[in-house]
């Protein structure tokens, strides 16, 4: 606890009235022998500010001293418009159950409160006026220096919202790896993992194994989900959905129609498929869900028979035909064509062997060593009228 005669005499040295000064007078201070070993500090207007790095600092200078040695105590200081708060304050304290002032105190701030109660209202102004005019001046001083790094990216620079002072962390002191080598670490840590769940919790799966069954008839609707192995991502939400207008029961030939205009985009023309997502919702299941409404409503309002849409025509410009040209039937190789194919050969085969035997079979290579010799005329190429070979 700040002792009060200290805290009064700051207080009134900044006071410009001499009879303020006069009717304050201050005691002895041998008087007040217990307010010597407490721990002083100036006269503030705004809250003291005991941050980590000053407790940091603190503690270690305690560690050099002895254990036996007494430690001050550190408390905040509390924000006072005048020295009549000051005093009450005091007063206040004094009648808590683990005060730390002591009578002498209280006697000495109730002698100054009566003191202080005897000051003019003027007086007092005064007081608090030029009280503000050196806490305008003083915050100025009191305002920390900014020192003008010599650095491009201000390393040096202490970053306020860092948890830890994380001084040097970044400096490789030769005692551990690069980031690459963590990295390569990280991936094997993960390989790991997963081989850990396919060898003792995959073999696990196998006890809530079903029969497949196909899908029964009044089960249309097929729902598709997408997730990424339990990581969490912005997409795993979305669900859709896709149902066939003929598959659906109760319906007729003209409802189901109305359906398909109903769906707009969302009905392809080529598969008879209507194809709706969703994902406005933060879970699977709550799409799921609204996804069920809305083929209801659209079930219903196809049933509606107050208007079938039967003067709307479909539109399909939403979809874009491609045309895939189909190889012909009649082109595949069925056996049958393969026999006639194959009879057709033979039957070359058998022609050009009988004229080699007569000697009627000409032999192109043999032609055109003769034609170059000169043995043999060239044979007359047709030509059409007007016109000469080159």
């Amino acid at each position: 606890m700040a002792s009060a005669t200290n805290v009064l005499r700051l207080c009134l040295r900044t006071a410009s009235s001499s009879q303020t000064a006069q009717s304050l007078r201050l005691p002895n201070p041998a008087a007040a022998p217990a307010a010597a070993s407490v721990l002083v500090r100036s006269f503030s207007t705004t809250p003291a500010q005991c941050g980590k790095t000053y407790v940091d600092k603190l503690r270690k200078k305690r560690k050099k001293y002895d254990h036996h040695h007494p430690e001050p105590e550190l408390e905040y200081e509390h924000s006072f418009n005048d020295p009549g708060d000051y005093f009450s304050y005091v007063a206040h304290e004094a009648g808590k159950k683990h005060t730390k002032v002591t009578e002498q105190e209280v006697r000495l701030a109730e002698k100054m409160q009566s003191d202080w109660n005897a000051v003019s209202g003027d007086e007092r102004y005064q007081f608090i006026s030029r009280r503000k005019e050196v806490g305008s001046v003083a915050a100025e001083a009191r305002r920390p220096v900014k020192v003008k790094n010599d650095s491009f990216w201000n390393e040096e620079e202490q970053d306020p919202d860092y948890i830890t002072d994380e001084a040097g962390e970044d400096d490789f002191e030769e005692d551990d790896i690069m980031a690459m080598g963590h990295g390569k670490l990280e991936e094997h840590r993960e390989f790991r993992e997963y081989a850990r769940i396919a060898v003792w919790e995959m073999p696990l799966l196998a006890e809530f194994a079903k029969e497949f069954k196909p899908p029964a008839e009044d089960e249309c609707l097929r729902f598709r989900y997408t997730s990424y192995m339990g990581e969490f991502h912005p997409a795993d939400r979305k669900v859709v959905v896709q149902f066939c207008p003929s598959d659906i029961q109760g319906l007729t030939e003209i409802q189901r129609e109305k359906m398909a205009k109903l769906a707009g985009p969302r009905y392809n023309p080529e598969t008879k498929v209507i194809k709706i997502s969703c994902e406005r919702f933060e879970h699977q299941a709550q799409n799921k869900r609204y996804l069920g409404d809305l083929v209801k409503k659209m079930i219903a309002a196809a049933k509606d028979p107050t208007d079938t849409f039967a003067d709307i025509p479909l539109d399909t410009r939403h979809h874009k035909f491609v045309f895939k040209p189909k190889f012909p039937k009649e082109w595949y190789l069925t056996p049958e064509r393969k026999a006639q194919l194959e009879a057709e050969r033979k039957e070359m085969m058998r022609i050009d062997k009988a004229k080699r035997l007569k000697g009627e079979l000409l032999d192109g290579v043999l032609a055109i060593e003769a034609v170059r010799t000169g043995e043999s005329e060239a044979e007359p190429v047709m030509v059409p009228r007007g016109k000469a070979l080159r």
